[in-house]
């Protein structure tokens, strides 16, 4: 049995046959790195491999492999990255010290002190399961887990290639994960999708990061996983043909501008996919831009110039351009997204980038960790490196956060630690990590609650600035603090960025003016009723009052009010959800003389029936003249809302109608609530007015294909309009009678199967 693995060739793909000999991947290294190292000593590498050869010569993988197999192919994924030689070195030796009787002493003798630090930051970083046990089993392994993992974060933060390595090394461990059990390949793939691809993604290494993705999910969702493979696979011949053809239409065009550029075709891998039909609640039939184009040129104009030239050729979806290149992620990565609808109408995203633009996004972080070697043969590290200093102060916060859980949590849900975040100093050199855009009121409050509270100024740098100044990274920042100072302003509130100090300052409100916030609590209350003509003494009995204390966990009214004086609540939430209350009671509460005033009205004009004959009830009104709009044509099963026109009764829309989306504000007191009436048991159904817009590739036949289908499912048709488009799309927009949604569906999903259609939708105005 053999299986091949993608391993990096040129920027092309290689295949390496499983169960090749440890000397024949030794071969494949060697090969790997001479075509890029600048220089032609692999010494140390063959040295390096002996070495693991004899360290290792008695041990074997769950596979039967020699182990050595193991630190080879970690080795090659590193010199896919183009990494230096000591770090293929200790990629080679990673295991050494953990699984072997060889020191760490002896591997510094041997290959030096660099290679020994990187082997003892791997080293060190042991595997600690992420799945939860039970009571202090749990607890105990959180605890391992969370100190784990900060031990591998301050070793990133000291020299980044301890986690390219380690990234290495899970990535060959996820690649040769069917012979572990399979509790153990649900726990690796649980961590590795958690915890190691976000890193890979944070470090702009997406080489790796897609690999483990889709490995994460063969082994997390493995039925979603091979089902995705077959389809995916079942049409493979027709999307490589309508992808080259696709290529080749670019290429023509960018080579008639003038433009000099490579450019290639692929297929989105699995988790992508997977992920775009969990999050849409789609099929993969309904997945329409499963394709994406790469155009890589040599400069940034031409760049925008290729743009330009697509977006002449393509009609662009609106709202799917993204320019990474002026507004670069966090992680370094720059390119130009847009999304296109191609001659054949189907979707596909371009990317557009320089060559070392599409470096930096395959090898990200590894893209700039390269060293020179000066004539005597020592190393000098390239001005690269200089991007890379914000890493290593990065996670300098876990100081102040002692509680692992809290950590754990913060990485999981998170691990947004690695962007959109600023890294300063206190005047005695402790980093202090705070949200982009932070002010000196957030550094002081990220120091203490005192320092905030007392605070009257700041210097950067050695120099005064405004309390509103936006912190960068590297800042060197001094808050000045009084003991006259009045305590922190309201307005700061509207300043600061992290959640830490907002909290701080409710906080100080809170505690120190009650008083005077029940006090701006009622006014904010009385202005907010006078702005929206409520009688404010109508909302405040104590039914209503005990009702928001309850809700928002206060125990007393003037609790609430000193919350809405400090601005922990809004007035407006407060006003309308007593407003709510009011008029549901206030329904309820309807006097005698009322009620026969109704009863009265309704007897002057025609007797209102049980059963609306529109099949309609609408919110409040027990007979009123009912009619559907042709602009969305609702149909029983959708969510529909009234809309009280003038002398024509009521019009009855779809909720996701345009127009009722569209609708002014001044006109939205017009929209009034409706439902669909249960329908007569053993009746004949009505039927109700539907249309659809069939999307499809023209061709003889399609029309009474379409048609038969229609009538296959006994459906009247009422109309039928068809144009087609230059580039061969037809529209075909057609409308019939239908009994419920459920019945409409069933005919979408009938059309759906025919031939050339590409897509269906209902009009919504």
């Amino acid at each position: 049995m053999t299986e091949e693995k993608v391993v990096l060739d040129d920027g092309k793909i290689t295949k390496l046959q499983e169960f090749m000999t440890p000397d024949e991947l030794y071969q494949v290294l060697i090969q790997h790195v001479r075509r890029y190292h600048p220089s032609d000593d692999i010494s140390m590498i063959e040295k390096a491999y002996k070495v693991a050869c004899i360290a290792h010569r008695e041990q074997k993988r769950k596979s039967g492999e020699p182990y050595i197999i193991h630190p080879l192919h970690v080795a090659i994924i590193l010199a896919d990255l183009e990494m230096d030689k000591e770090t293929i070195v200790a990629g080679l030796l990673h295991d050494v010290v953990e699984d072997t009787i060889m020191t760490e002493e002896e591997i510094t003798e041997e290959f030096g002190a660099e290679v020994a630090q990187l082997v003892d930051g791997v080293t060190k970083l042991e595997s600690i399961p992420l799945s939860s046990g039970s009571g202090s089993e749990s607890d105990a392994r959180l605890e391992m887990q969370a100190e784990n993992l900060r031990k591998m974060f301050l070793a990133m933060a000291k020299d980044i290639r301890v986690i390219v390595i380690k990234l290495a090394d899970r990535l060959h461990n996820m690649r040769t994960l069917r012979y572990q059990k399979p509790e153990s390949q649900q726990r690796i793939a649980k961590e590795t999708i958690e915890v190691y691809s976000p890193i890979a993604q944070r470090l702009g290494i997406s080489k790796i990061k897609v690999e483990l993705d889709d490995l994460s999910l063969k082994y997390l969702e493995p039925d979603a996983y091979y089902d995705l493979v077959d389809k995916i696979a079942i049409r493979r011949s027709e999307r490589e043909k309508y992808i080259t053809s696709i290529v080749e239409e670019v290429s023509e065009h960018i080579a008639n501008a003038g433009i000099k550029a490579k450019i290639d075709g692929r297929v989105k891998h699995f988790f992508s996919i997977y992920k775009k039909m969990k999050n849409q609640n789609k099929t993969l039939d309904q997945i329409y831009d499963l394709f994406a184009v790469r155009i890589i040129v040599d400069t940034v104009k031409d760049c925008y110039a290729a743009l330009g030239v697509i977006h002449e050729m393509y009609k662009p979806i609106p709202g799917r351009f993204k320019d990474y290149i002026a507004m670069p992620k966090a992680n370094m990565y720059q390119s130009l997204h847009t999304t296109v609808i191609g001659s054949a109408g189907q979707p596909f995203e371009i990317q557009i980038r320089t060559f070392e633009m599409h470096k930096a996004a395959e090898y990200g972080i590894a893209a700039h960790w390269k060293y020179k070697e000066a004539s005597d043969g020592k190393k000098v590290e390239t001005q690269e490196e200089e991007k890379l200093t914000w890493l290593r102060q990065i996670l300098e916060w876990q100081r102040d956060t002692s509680d692992n859980r809290e950590f754990m949590n913060l990485l999981k849900n998170d691990l947004d630690l690695f962007s959109d975040n600023v890294y300063c100093f206190t005047p005695s050199g402790d980093v202090k990590n705070l949200p982009a855009g932070s002010t000196p009121i957030d550094f002081a409050y990220a120091i203490h609650s005192a320092v905030g509270n007392r605070m009257v100024g700041a210097r950067v740098n050695g120099k005064l600035v405004t309390i509103d100044y936006e912190i960068k990274n590297g800042d060197r920042i001094e808050i000045i603090t009084s003991q006259n100072s009045k305590g922190p302003s309201r307005d700061w509130l509207n300043i600061v960025k992290s959640t830490q100090a907002k909290n701080k300052i409710n906080q100080w409100f809170k505690n120190e003016l009650k008083e005077d916030n029940i006090v701006k609590g009622r006014e904010l209350l009385a202005a907010y009723c006078k702005s929206k003509n409520l009688n404010l003494p109508d909302l405040i009995c104590q039914e209503y009052t005990e009702a928001i204390q309850r809700k928002y966990g206060f125990q007393n009214w003037d609790a609430v009010l000193a919350a809405i004086g400090h601005g922990a609540l809004k007035e407006g939430q407060i006003v309308n959800k007593m407003q709510e209350y009011y008029e549901r009671d206030h329904k309820k509460a309807l006097t005698n003389e009322e009620i026969l005033a109704g009863i009265a009205e309704n007897q002057n004009h025609r007797p209102a029936a049980m059963k609306s004959k529109s099949g309609i009830t609408v919110k409040g009104i027990t007979d009123v003249s009912v009619r559907f709009s042709k602009c969305c044509s609702p149909v029983p099963g959708d969510e529909i809302v009234g809309f009280v026109t003038r002398g024509r009764g009521i019009s009855i829309h779809r909720t996701d109608c345009v127009n009722v989306l569209n609708l002014p504000e001044i006109e939205r007191s017009r929209l009034i609530e409706a439902d669909w009436q249960e329908p007569d048991k053993g009746g004949e159904g009505e039927k109700y007015f539907a249309e659809i817009v069939i999307y499809a590739n023209n061709r003889n036949g399609l029309l009474a294909d379409i048609s038969k289908a229609l009538t296959e499912k006994n459906i009247d048709i009422r109309s039928m309009n068809t144009r087609t488009s230059k580039q061969g799309i037809a529209t075909l927009q057609t409308s019939f009678e239908i009994g419920s949604r459920e019945e409409l569906n069933r005919v979408i999903e009938k059309i759906r199967t025919i031939d050339s259609v590409i897509d269906i939708e209902r009009t919504t105005g």
